[in-house]
């Protein structure tokens, strides 16, 4: 420990992204990176700068063929696709034109006609309302400075040689990837999110993470001891032996709870009262099928189709999708896959592709919103999931539905499809299900007309939740009023719920708070039939459902209702959580 200064203990708290305990020295992460100037050369030195940056492109290639096979071998197959993409970035044709251009035609050496381009889709990205898509920026970033780390002749630069717990600003992929992990105990970062792809492989390699902790610098310095539990989400300066004591404790109660969710992961989630609640995963591509269905998943719950649009010069191809959507029902077995059609904003396309800009694309062209107006579009995609459904069961939804009128647009779309498949004698399931997805308040109070027209709900209470009480979730500064217990929220998931089940159709949640384990006995006693999560919550979220009485989850919302304060509601949950599956919340 420095004993030049107090050693009082301090906890920093943040994101917990990857479950587990590290105790260490600090080691901080050298991440200058000089950027590139737009230096120009003489015309006569063109293809001398061009034939520079290809060996560049070539090394590269390289390094992240070796990155996949280390992440097939020691991460997944699933995790090894993250790379797959990095490869796909690098050697973009649209991307390298670009680069061609401002080496030929404005005469930039290699280094700067890359970074330029690099930082104009950047920062398209960072535009981005979707968290996921907009992780991706540290990916693209991943492969820039690969890159220009290549065009100098750089060593890409090793960690600490003693045990210790890495501190950085933000970590890229391939970083996570090559660490030395008997070296690297854990890490935590400023930046970051559960969505990235460090945070995923981190949870694939069993390496504790913490993101989020701001100004982490202030609080720690060099050759401090730390504690990280990147469960809980803090990392304890100078933590007291008795501190110590008591985590490593935790640490075998939940090594122990993880080991029993896990053996019984594959089982019904039932309460204990009989009700039925299928527990199903969110995945972003068709490599992560194998990986939650491992986790004892009941089927894909929300398929996003965005990644499969955004790593490519082109919009995907009919065939292309029907072969991506086709892996993925396959892989889903009996339960099946939802397949949710392009969510995406104008500010999100492929090079080339975008529309005008728009002075508030949240609130504009997005959703079924462009895919009705995009008709072409739309029907290659309506196509290609059809097509998939000869080959298991798939059912479509409709994101960022508003009203009636979009509902029955996008199902004459399909009907038209189903009719040209038909004629073509292409093999389909005609009685594919069809979905609405949640996500905008006048969708939740017009619930009972929406039920008439589709074959299930499924509630996105991320996107809900922000347009019904009108806070960025993002934006620190109201960051406090993004509450999921608001009495609003609670009677709109009530209202939908209401509208489904005399309709004889059934109601899901995907979003955020479907693995929220606080409030599971909230969704439940709503009548929710249908969690979706992401892959490391399925073994939890089934082991609570298992635990509760749903009539005393439905007694629960019913003096939930009567409240006017989120906290009141969620402190209620919290309760009967606790007096359930204890086990499951320290």
């Amino acid at each position: 420990m420095n004993s030049a200064r107090s050693i009082e203990e301090v906890h920093i708290r943040g994101l917990g992204v990857s479950p587990g305990l590290a105790i260490g020295r600090v080691h901080f992460h050298s991440e200058l990176m000089i950027e590139p100037t737009l230096e120009t050369v003489g015309p006569e030195a063109a293809d001398g700068e061009w034939a520079r940056f290809q060996r560049a492109v070539i090394l590269t290639k390289e390094q992240l063929q070796g990155l996949l096979d280390r992440a097939a071998d020691d991460a997944g197959a699933a995790q090894a696709g993250i790379f797959e993409a990095h490869l796909l970035m690098a050697e973009d044709p649209a991307l390298l034109a670009q680069v061609e251009k401002g080496i030929r035609d404005d005469h930039l050496r290699a280094e700067g006609a890359f970074y330029r381009v690099m930082e104009r889709y950047m920062a398209a990205m960072r535009k981005f309302d979707d968290d996921y898509l907009r992780d991706r920026v540290t990916d693209l970033d991943d492969v820039m400075r690969r890159v220009l780390a290549n065009l100098r002749g750089e060593e890409r630069r090793g960690g600490a040689d003693f045990a210790h717990i890495l501190l950085a600003r933000d970590l890229a992929p391939s970083e996570t990837m090559e660490m030395d992990r008997a070296s690297v105990l854990g890490f935590a970062t400023e930046a970051g999110s559960p969505t990235s792809h460090t945070a995923i492989l981190a949870r694939s390699l069993g390496i504790p993470a913490v993101v989020g902790m701001h100004d982490i610098h202030s609080h720690v310095q060099l050759d401090d001891t730390v504690l990280l539990d990147g469960a809980a989400g803090v990392l304890i300066v100078n933590p007291t032996r008795e501190t110590v004591a008591t985590y490593e404790s935790a640490r075998r109660r939940r090594a122990r709870v993880d080991s029993q969710l896990y053996a019984l992961r594959d089982g019904e989630a039932l309460t204990r009262d009989g009700q039925r609640i299928v527990v199903a995963a969110n995945i972003e591509v068709a490599e992560e099928i194998g990986s939650v269905m491992g986790q004892g998943a009941e089927g894909v719950g929300l398929y996003r189709t965005e990644f499969l649009f955004l790593h490519q010069p082109h919009f995907p191809t009919e065939e292309e999708q029907a072969a991506d959507y086709t892996a993925v029902a396959r892989g889903a077995g009996e339960h099946g896959v939802i397949i949710r059609t392009l969510d995406i904003g104008g500010d999100k396309l492929p090079a080339g592709a975008d529309g005008p800009a728009e002075g508030n694309p949240f609130l504009g062209w997005r959703g079924i919103r462009r895919s009705l107006q995009q008709p072409e579009l739309f029907r290659t995609q309506l196509r290609a999931i059809l097509r998939a459904s000869a080959y298991g069961k798939v059912r479509v939804m409709y994101p960022l539905v508003s009203g009636v009128d979009e509902v029955r647009l996008a199902n004459a779309a399909l009907a038209s499809c189903m009719e040209e498949l038909a004629a073509e004698g292409v093999p389909f399931d005609p009685l594919m299900a069809r979905g609405a997805m949640i996500e905008v308040p006048s969708a939740a109070v017009l619930a009972d007309m929406l039920a008439e027209e589709v074959d299930f709900f499924s509630v996105g209470t991320n996107d809900l939740i922000q347009y019904s009480i009108a806070v960025d979730r993002v934006n620190e500064r109201v960051a406090d009023l993004y509450q999921p217990c608001h009495p609003a929220i609670v009677r709109l998931l009530r209202n939908v719920v209401e509208a489904a089940v005399p309709a004889g159709i059934w109601a899901g949640v995907c979003g955020e708070m479907a693995g929220d384990i606080v409030l599971t006995p909230l969704l439940v006693g709503l009548g929710f039939t249908e969690l979706s999560v992401g892959a490391s919550q399925i073994p939890r979220v089934k082991h609570a459902i298992r635990t509760l009485d749903a009539g005393e989850c439905r007694d629960l919302v019913r003096r939930s209702l009567g409240l006017r304060n989120h906290m009141e509601i969620l402190a209620r949950s919290r309760q009967m959580a606790r007096s359930y599956y204890a086990e499951l919340l320290e």
